[in-house]
């Protein structure tokens, strides 16, 4: 069994196109979604209409919550711009495309053989707003895992790639289809690298492997919608991908 593991697309669907089309290369069984998949970007329907052909299985990250819960987001982040933007992702989609958000599922778990387990989420298996990253110290990983176990345990969220290995268990994040970020800011306007990231994880009869993957991204591809978008986000991510 090999999966593919996508996350934090972010209505970026030049990058999204470019991961699907490397699984279709390499042979995949099944790709998994991690959330996060439409807001900040300048193509929120296409994404969702792709996604909707594919019919993999979605993990509702919190940017998808905060499509369905106007509120929700000033638990999340005040900052205006990033609130325009989600507004802006919302009022572009439909009654059907959300509709399909509703359908995403707060954490999933999928057999890779008889012996290994991965369990999918967004930011951790308790909670999609919490940033899980290869310097959370060990007990505060204890408490964000607690009550869940398996081989491998996969989720998004931070926008920075890691494999990390915590009692045991690996512990992995994909990175962002979408935005990858070249450091984790804290809330601070971060930078963006210029490819697209996903995940592989396999396994056959209890040997597990874990690949993360970065692919080139056509800058030229996504400044053109970007420049014929009135999303609020435009402007800055244009500069991201001059």
């Amino acid at each position: 069994m090999r999966i593919a593991l996508i996350s934090d697309i972010h209505g970026n669907d030049v990058a999204l196109k470019a991961v699907v089309d490397d699984t279709k290369r390499i042979g995949v069984d099944q790709i998994v979604c991690l959330g996060d998949v439409a807001t900040l970007g300048p193509s929120p329907g296409d994404v969702i209409n792709r996604l909707r052909d594919l019919g993999c299985p979605r993990i509702m990250g919190n940017h998808d919550d905060f499509l369905l819960d106007q509120e929700l987001i000033h638990t999340y982040t005040e900052a205006p711009i990033i609130v325009e933007a989600v507004d802006w992702c919302r009022s572009h989609l439909s009654r059907e495309d959300l509709d399909f958000v509703r359908t995403f599922e707060p954490r999933l778990e999928v057999p890779l053989d008889g012996q290994s387990t991965l369990l999918c989420y967004h930011g951790s298996p308790r909670s999609n707003m919490e940033d899980l990253l290869c310097t959370t110290p060990t007990d505060e990983l204890d408490k964000f895992l607690a009550g869940y176990e398996a081989t491998v345990l996969a989720g998004g969220h931070t926008h920075i790639q890691m494999l990390r290995q915590h009692r045991g268990m690996l512990v992995i994040n994909p990175g962002s289809v979408g935005a990858p970020f070249r450091e984790f800011v804290y809330g601070a306007q971060p930078t963006l690298m210029d490819h697209v990231e996903y995940a592989l994880v396999g396994a056959h009869q209890g040997a597990v492997r874990v690949d993360l993957q970065r692919l080139p991204l056509d800058k030229t591809a996504v400044r053109k919608p970007l420049a014929a978008s009135d999303n609020p986000l435009s402007p800055w991510l244009l500069e991201q991908y001059a």
